[in-house]
């Protein structure tokens, strides 16, 4: 059984917009799909997750002095078979709660894993051109979105507080299914590859400073 995070890429608890928390309904549908494919799925809000002030990533500290926060969250991406990226539109470009978040853990504890590309809006393009951007975002973190994403437009019309659709709920869950199911595919895919033979032997991860990606 595959497992998988869902990162809600909004911090914002307030209006206007409104409604407030628009993310968390998308997220929450997410969850409760890839749960009905038999996945077990944790959502991450970044309203849950204590950074700090000052930016700090994960990998910076010695290892005695990691805050549990970031220690536990890295250790949970680690663990996870892959993610669902979920994200408002802002300036055409993901949400930078989103980005924010992400930038606080290495490329090696999400590599060599599938991502799911989610983004919505209040109004009517669904977020599409965030997607533009994360799909580059993403595969330098290393874990590789799926060809399909989804687009949710208007989405306080679509999904109520609790992540279930007001209408044509087919017609949703097949277009959340196609992504989902890629997702779910390439997971279990690279859980099997990963359990025969160890990623990092074929391509190492950096290790000192990225001086390592130049050529000889």
């Amino acid at each position: 059984m595959a497992h998988f995070l869902v990162f809600l890429g909004s911090s914002r608890d307030s209006t206007p917009p409104a409604p407030a928390r628009l993310g968390l309904r998308v997220a929450r549908a997410c969850v409760q799909l890839l749960e009905a494919n038999g996945a077990s799925v944790e959502l991450v809000d970044p309203l849950a997750v204590e950074l700090g002030a000052v930016f700090k990533p994960h990998f910076a500290y010695a290892k005695s002095k990691v805050p549990e926060t970031l220690e536990t969250l890295a250790g949970k991406i680690a663990a996870a078979d892959g993610y669902v990226m979920v994200s408002p539109e802002y300036n055409h470009s993901m949400s930078p709660a989103l980005s924010h978040l992400l930038n606080h853990f290495g490329s090696s504890l999400f590599a060599f894993k599938p991502s799911a590309i989610v983004t919505y809006s209040a109004g009517q393009w669904g977020g599409a051109r965030a997607a533009v951007a994360m799909r580059t975002f993403l595969a330098e973190l290393g874990c590789l979105p799926v060809s399909a994403m989804i687009h949710v437009p208007k989405a306080q019309e679509a999904l109520d507080e609790d992540g279930r659709f007001r209408e044509d709920p087919d017609r949703w869950t097949g277009y959340f299914g196609r992504t989902l199911g890629q997702l779910i595919w390439w997971a279990e895919a690279a859980a099997e590859q990963r359990g025969k033979q160890d990623p990092t032997e074929a391509s190492p991860a950096f290790q000192r400073a990225p001086d390592q990606r130049n050529a000889p």
